[in-house]
């Protein structure tokens, strides 16, 4: 890997024949030649041609649920071989659990999303976004907002620290949602996201144009961006503000950027108690996992003053015990170098700023570590990375505005004492935005209150105790499910967050018209639209033969004060609107004894239901049930039950149908309005 490292790009690999602007990688540890990066000719403008329009009409001849699928897929390639990328991740200065961290975090990205995707987005290309909104009185005038995707590419620039999770939480949101993507990595790590992006590749699984690589620098690529692409950066915010600044109207910015998280240890969580030892746990993971160079690692241990001595001493003793400074290849090593000698001296140099602005060095030192070497010898590196774990104390009367600002990007962290949870929220707030802030507290009091002083100034709040110190994910891991970002000073964006991160790849559009109009462009029946009443029960029909706007409509039962009593004393629901006339009509809802809602959905039920085998596998569940009118022993009731939206599951020999379900009484007033889930065979033989 002493070569030039390629670029993906119009579906090939290019190499660059001029190599007089590269940049040479360095192993980390051994400071050998790894690669050289560079870009000299690369055709960025045919790139961003190419995503637009081979990339944008493969996706956009998928389904979600096919680009879900597809999404899995990737992920079982990524599997098979993630044993290549740990190697690689060896010369960056991962440990094999700084390497799980990256490689099986964004292959676990890809797996969540192509769940999600099929679980909670419909089989097709239109989403919709919250309810109906009826616009006139008699129900002619609809509006719904939608969500469509974008027509441009998703331009991701990605951090140094985790090329395989940091690109695939971006992609894969981006893919779901129709949106081609052109991957730029960070330049110290750019051959890992090669590695990943060549495995996908190989295996034949990825839609022409939709997934491109630039291993090097992109000038002038911001300037070919317009209405409809996006950008989503992960880097120090002053990066993130030049490139903002770049960044032409129409087209969407998001950035995730640094961090002076914390982590507070509750006023209830003394030396001894879970939550203390679940803290200092948990702060001995962010100093050391990849080697601190995470956005989300704690670089603020705020605790009750008094307790700083406890905490640091507990601390010592932890990293005397567990921590192992070396090459990863190194036996027993447990903390690898940082990224570069560039990024050690940086670290180094923010480290003798905050000593300036009052922090005293209470755990490690600036020397050049002694360090395990990959065939066991003990010595100093002169050619890594290295740089032990470091921590420094303030006093929070005393400490300026350099530790709440100064984000040293390595094994670095500030502990400041606090006297009360007022001044423990206000030095949170004082990073002026965090990605993430964890509470180590076994007191629901104090998590309530501290969590109405810092929620605003968080992306993410993680409440640490004895119940969940073993199976909560920590502080420092994100989620795919939830959302990963922050205000302030943390970039102001966000991305995973589940189906959510699909918006940014997303337009949402008001849609106004008939019910006719709104069902055809949606793909779901609206009521008001066309109905087809035959003389084929619906549940008779195969998904093959089933369509939008099939109909039962019921005959009516009546319903009996024997009845009411009947489903009250089977069921034991005795409640007195039930049972007792005089109380029943003292109440304002109801004009005397009336009927169980559960015994109207029921019957309604018997009403629609076909009870012969055929196609309608099983029911399973309600949506959105309202019981909107009382009824009285004497009414009758009857049920309306139209399909609604049709969902082909892609791997199975079934779907699911939604059923619009409305009961009316003799009055024809709705009683009551739900959704009815059914599963429904493809095909079926009668």
């Amino acid at each position: 890997m002493t070569e030039i490292l390629p670029s993906y790009v119009r579906d090939g690999w290019w190499s660059p024949t001029d190599d007089s602007e590269t940049a040479t990688v360095r192993d980390s540890s051994t400071g050998a030649e790894v690669c050289r990066v560079g870009t000299v000719g690369i055709d960025l403008a045919g790139a961003v041609a190419h995503a637009r329009s081979v990339g944008q009409r493969t996706l956009g001849a998928l389904t979600f649920h096919q680009r879900a699928l597809l999404l899995k897929q990737f992920a079982i390639a990524l599997t098979a071989r993630k044993d290549e990328l740990y190697a690689l991740s060896a010369r960056a200065g991962a440990t094999a659990r700084d390497a799980a961290a990256d490689v099986d975090g964004g292959i676990g990205v890809l797996f969540t999303y192509g769940s999600k995707g099929r679980r909670e987005l419909p089989n097709a290309r239109v989403v919709l976004d919250g309810p109906v909104e009826t616009l006139s009185a008699d129900g002619s005038f609809l509006g719904r907002h939608v969500l469509t995707r974008l027509p441009g590419v998703a331009v991701q620039i990605n951090a140094f620290n985790f090329p395989v999770w940091g690109a695939l939480e971006k992609f894969a949101p981006a893919f779901l949602a129709g949106m081609p993507t052109i991957v730029k990595p960070a330049t110290p790590t750019a051959y890992l996201a090669e590695a990943w992006v060549r495995i996908l590749v190989a295996s034949g699984l990825v839609p022409d144009g939709t997934l491109q690589l630039v291993s090097g620098p992109v000038p002038g690529l911001f300037d070919l961006l317009e209405l409809g692409d996006t950008v989503s950066f992960t880097g120090s915010a002053s990066t993130a503000s030049r490139l903002r600044a770049q960044v032409r109207p129409g087209v969407r910015f998001t950035s995730e950027t640094d961090s002076i998280n914390a982590s507070v240890l509750g006023p209830d969580a003394a030396p001894g108690t879970p939550e203390f030892d679940a803290f200092v746990r948990q702060l001995l993971v962010e100093l050391t996992t990849k080697a601190g160079q995470k956005c989300t690692a704690i670089r603020r241990a705020i605790v009750p003053a008094g307790r700083e001595d406890a905490l640091i001493d507990a601390l010592a003793a932890r990293i005397a015990e567990r921590v192992v400074v070396g090459d990863p290849r190194g036996p027993g090593v447990t903390m690898g170098p940082l990224v570069s000698r560039d990024q050690r001296d940086e670290v180094l140099r923010q480290v003798a700023a905050l000593r300036e602005a009052g922090g005293r060095l209470v755990l490690g030192d600036v020397d050049e570590p002694a360090v395990v070497h990959a065939d066991g010898t003990v010595a100093p590196a002169a050619e890594g990375a290295f740089v032990a774990p470091i921590v420094l104390a303030f006093d929070a009367a005393d400490a300026g505005a350099a530790v709440h600002e100064v984000e040293a990007f390595g094994p670095v962290t500030s502990v400041i004492g606090y006297r009360d949870l007022d001044e423990a929220g206000a030095l949170v707030a004082r990073g002026g935005g965090s990605l993430v802030t964890s509470v180590a507290t076994h007191d629901p009091a104090v998590a309530a209150a501290l969590l109405t002083r810092i929620a605003d100034v968080n992306g993410r709040v993680l409440f640490l105790d004895r119940d969940d110190a073993r199976t909560s994910t920590g502080h420092g891991a994100p989620v795919p499910h939830l959302v990963h970002g922050g205000p302030g000073r943390a970039g102001g964006g966000e991305e995973l967050g589940g189906i959510r991160a699909l918006h940014h790849y997303l337009q949402r559009t008001a849609v106004q018209g008939s019910p006719r109009m709104l069902t055809a462009v949606t793909g779901v029946w609206h009521a008001g639209a066309e109905v087809d009443v035959s003389d084929v029960h619906p549940f008779r029909k195969p998904l093959s033969r089933l369509r939008i706007g099939d109909r039962i409509a019921s005959p009516s039962r009546e319903v009996t004060l024997d009845d009411i009593e009947a489903f009250a004393h089977l069921t034991g629901d005795t409640f007195y609107a039930h049972m007792d006339e005089e109380a029943a009509a003292a109440n304002p809802f109801f004009p005397g004894r009336v009927a169980h809602g559960y015994l109207l959905v029921s019957w309604a039920a018997g009403l629609f239901v076909d009870p012969d085998p055929g196609p309608v596998l099983a029911n399973y569940g309600l949506d959105d049930l309202r019981l909107l009118t009382p009824v009285s022993p004497g009414d009758r009731i009857r049920v309306t039950l139209t399909a609604k939206q049709i969902t082909p599951r892609e791997t199975d020999d079934y779907g699911e149908v939604r059923w619009d379900a409305v009961i009316h009484n003799q009055r024809d007033e709705v009683v009551a309005a739900y959704d009815v889930l059914t599963l429904v065979a493809k095909e079926w033989a009668a």
